[in-house]
């Protein structure tokens, strides 16, 4: 009995809220009816429509349009032209064959490691034999009204004429610029126009004060567009996207940045610039919401060496290396807490002279604790070579001290760097016979371009007029063998590079830029000046 009146009562709320619904229902149809009733007749007797009107302009916010012009002026397209030597198509090496596509295909569709970050900026580029001219576009900001202008290395490298065009110039109009000098550590350059009256100087901000979540400007010339304004935040700070790249950390933001933004301003709410819009991350090489900027801390300092009487970078080092991602279990192995574990010193540089081995365990400069290898690194650069640093390190678990004088860090790894230093000094490590920069191949490279973990080294650079670049060795590919001998570090190929001599045949087997598994590998080779 009690579950059939219980039955009874859900069945009696059923029909109440089965009623609630009609109810409702049928009142809304009701409130409808007179409501259009009313409307279709007030229609009909007044005919009162009114025509829409087009209000006055107001400026509800022109904080960016403030800050467009302001900078507008002051960044600059840049053009430049320059000869390539010995251009060939660097695609699946069999497309002759096969009939490869025009973009020199057999990636599948894939941009390697390089183009992911430093796609290149030629929009002309083609794959005639021979010598060709090639143009690129880029965009730099003024940043001294005497015509200085600050841009990115690789927008004017190996360029043969630089040309700068200005907002107010007549179409048309463009004005020569020289190199007054360039880092390649962070892809900065430093031009010069000389005009007969004042330029307008962009202020520079300090990147420093920036936070994730305020709002950016990025200005410059994307696709040739001149005058481009995109809007964005900071979306991170400190990013690390190339490795070994130790003085390269950037600002990540998501306004648009595409080629041909390249050297041009990021710009911060007061119309300061706190960047240097340097490179994106896509798989089609054209914006993705991932964009990078140098900051102005970094772009400060690199341009005020640049101006000065030898228009280089001088970095301090000690001759030391380290594992670049931190590992717990070599700190539990070596037995530091902390700090910074020494894999490999130079011979006879500062360090090796100072006594520190491999295995110690730097934990302090100057009494300052260091846990991680990039403040190490930042503090010993921003010192002069021929200074002294105090360094305390653990050996076996003791605490030690010893003092280290600081060298020049490109005099001392020019081998490693590819660096010609030109000074005469018969103490100074000699040039690098083939005249490229390499590095191991890392599990996220070789995940990419489809490489056994621990094989081979990729090209970091080639320096120009090299032996690198007559074989046509090119930024990207991924050396093997070099003369039947493995190369699987930068020590392989250093060793076999120094055992050879002019007159040698050299034959490297290689990986080329942008090719896979399925593509196979080519021979590059020629003989030793």
């Amino acid at each position: 009995m009690e579950s059939r009146s219980m039955w009874m009562r859900m069945r009696a709320h059923g029909w109440l809220y089965t009623f609630s619904i009609l109810a409702t229902l049928a009142l809304g149809i009701l409130i409808g009816s007179i409501i259009s009733f009313g409307v279709k007749g007030k229609e009909q007797k007044n005919g009162d429509a009114k025509p829409l009107t087009m209000p006055a302009p107001q400026q509800l916010s022109n904080t960016f349009a403030q800050i467009a012009k302001q900078l507008e002026p002051s960044v600059v397209n840049i053009n430049t032209e320059s000869t390539i030597k010995n251009p060939h198509h660097r695609g699946n090496p069999d497309d002759e064959d096969n009939g490869g596509d025009d973009n020199g295909g057999g990636n599948g569709g894939m941009d390697d490691f390089f183009n992911k970050f430093f796609g290149g900026q030629n929009p002309f580029g083609g794959q005639d034999q021979g010598p060709i001219r090639e143009r690129s576009l880029g965009s730099g900001v003024i940043v001294d009204p005497t015509g200085y202008i600050v841009t990115n290395r690789h927008v004017v490298e190996k360029a043969d004429r630089i040309r700068v065009r200005f907002k107010d110039d007549a179409p048309g109009v463009q004005h020569d610029a020289k190199v007054v000098g360039t880092d390649d550590e962070t892809d900065l350059a430093v031009i010069k126009v000389d005009m007969d009256h004042p330029l307008p100087a962009a202020k520079m901000g300090n990147s420093d004060s920036m936070q994730v979540g305020d709002w950016v400007l990025a200005v410059g010339s994307p696709f040739g567009l001149t005058e481009t304004v995109t809007a964005g935040i900071v979306s991170a700070k400190g990013r690390d996207i190339v490795p070994l790249r130790q003085f390269q950390t950037f600002i990540q933001t998501d306004a648009a940045i595409n080629p041909g933004n390249s050297g041009g301003p990021l710009v911060n709410m007061n119309g300061e610039v706190i960047g240097i819009n340097t490179a994106i991350l896509s798989e089609t090489n054209a914006y993705a919401g991932v964009g990078f900027a140098l900051p102005s801390k970094t772009v400060i300092d690199v341009y005020n060496q640049l101006i000065g009487p030898e228009h280089r970078v001088a970095r301090g080092s000690i001759g030391i290396m380290f594992d670049a991602v931190e590992n717990p279990a070599i700190a539990r192995v070596y037995g530091a807490g902390s700090g910074v574990t020494v894999s490999s010193v130079v011979a006879g540089s500062p360090a090796d002279q100072a006594g520190l081995k491999v295995g110690d365990t730097i934990t302090a400069v100057d009494g300052e604790k260091v846990t991680k290898g990039s403040e190490l690194v930042s503090d010993i650069a921003s010192r002069k070579p021929g200074s002294k640093v105090r360094l305390t390190y653990l050996r076996n678990g003791k605490q030690q001290e010893t003092t280290v004088t600081v060298a020049d860090r490109a005099k001392l790894f020019a081998a490693r760097l590819g660096e010609d230093q030109g000074n005469g000094d018969e103490n100074a490590p000699k040039q690098s016979k083939f005249g490229i920069t390499v590095q191991k191949v890392t599990p996220e490279i070789a995940d990419r371009l489809d490489i056994p973990a621990g094989k081979g080294v990729i090209v970091r650079d080639v320096k120009p007029g090299s032996f690198a670049e007559d074989v046509n060795l090119a930024r990207g590919d991924v050396i093997l063998e070099i003369n039947k001998q493995p190369v699987n570090s930068e020590d392989d190929l250093r060793r076999i590079e120094s055992s050879l001599k002019s007159g040698q045949d050299v034959v490297f087997l290689v990986r080329q830029r942008g090719t896979t598994q399925r593509d196979g590998t080519i021979f590059l080779a020629g003989t030793l000046p």
